[in-house]
């Protein structure tokens, strides 16, 4: 592939992945009772421990996020 297409592909994961990213964090501190009581019927969990879960499920998101895209990207860009 040229690094030019991949250069492009890697920007815009990393733009929609960002923007999920974002969205998450959004409805998060939106609406945080509606999405504890839709996750709870599933999952019967405490407030506290639901929190710490979400954290870390977010704090995993950003890593693979800035591993998985945003690394790559700015790595062709630096050898274009």
């Amino acid at each position: 592939m040229h690094p030019d297409t991949l250069t492009q592909f890697f920007l815009w994961c990393s733009v929609i992945n960002t923007g999920l990213m974002f969205f998450w964090i959004l409805i998060f501190k939106a609406a945080p009772d509606w999405i504890y009581r839709t996750q709870t019927v599933f999952f019967p969990i405490g407030r506290e421990q639901y929190t710490v879960v979400l954290y870390g499920f977010l704090a995993a998101f950003k890593t693979l996020v800035i591993v998985f895209n945003w690394v790559p990207y700015f790595a062709l860009r630096i050898m274009s």
